[in-house]
């Protein structure tokens, strides 16, 4: 599959899977070889500036069956050894994309999905029911998502509640805190139909 922006390029055959099912410690003997799957959500880093949290940003996207993206412009190049050891050898199984700037993300994935997360939004993460699909957007590590997407988004726009003094999560505990909630709800429904 090729990859655009900085990503590793090359046409690559993998089984593709038609669902993202988070695995169990029972599953993993069976599955242990299989690195790749279709994304069920999109994990957006608008402008990061810290190669290791995108590195484990990554590595928690391979957990969780997202693709990450990354809008430009970055604060490292994706060839960054910080980067690809926060992610230690999942890196090269992860779905990922650099982006030029938002217009070139909005025109990839329409944005009737997205999910904003602030520390100044007034919406619990908890109190939303996602889908697959969605994406959940993040800021810059020193400056988050700009106020004018924000105003703009107010309705979609979501909070991690944490106490004082704590100003904010590091952007790499966010983003775990966020991309499992879903997988929560997710595994939740399908074991209510069972």
């Amino acid at each position: 599959m090729a990859r655009s922006g900085d990503c590793r390029c090359g046409a690559v055959s993998r089984p593709r899977h038609r669902r993202f099912r988070p695995l169990d410690a029972a599953d993993l003997p069976a599955t242990l070889g299989l690195v790749n799957y279709e994304p069920q959500l999109h994990v957006v880093l608008c402008q990061p500036e810290i190669p290791p949290n995108t590195g484990n940003v990554g590595r928690t996207c391979l957990a969780t069956g997202a693709k990450l993206w990354l809008v430009r412009p970055l604060g490292f190049r994706t060839d960054q050894k910080t980067l690809r050891r926060a992610g230690l050898d999942y890196w090269q199984h992860l779905e990922w994309e650099v982006v030029d700037d938002w217009n070139a993300l909005r025109e990839r994935l329409p944005p009737d999905q997205y999910w904003y997360y602030s520390k100044t939004a007034e919406r619990l993460y908890t109190d939303v029911r996602y889908a697959p699909g969605d994406v959940l957007v993040f800021g810059c590590e020193t400056r988050g998502l700009p106020e004018s997407l924000l105003a703009e988004n107010r309705e979609r726009a979501l909070r991690i509640p944490i106490c004082s003094p704590v100003r904010s999560l590091n952007l790499a505990s966010a983003v775990a805190v966020a991309a499992f909630e879903p997988i929560r709800q997710w595994r939740e429904a399908e074991q209510a139909q069972r």
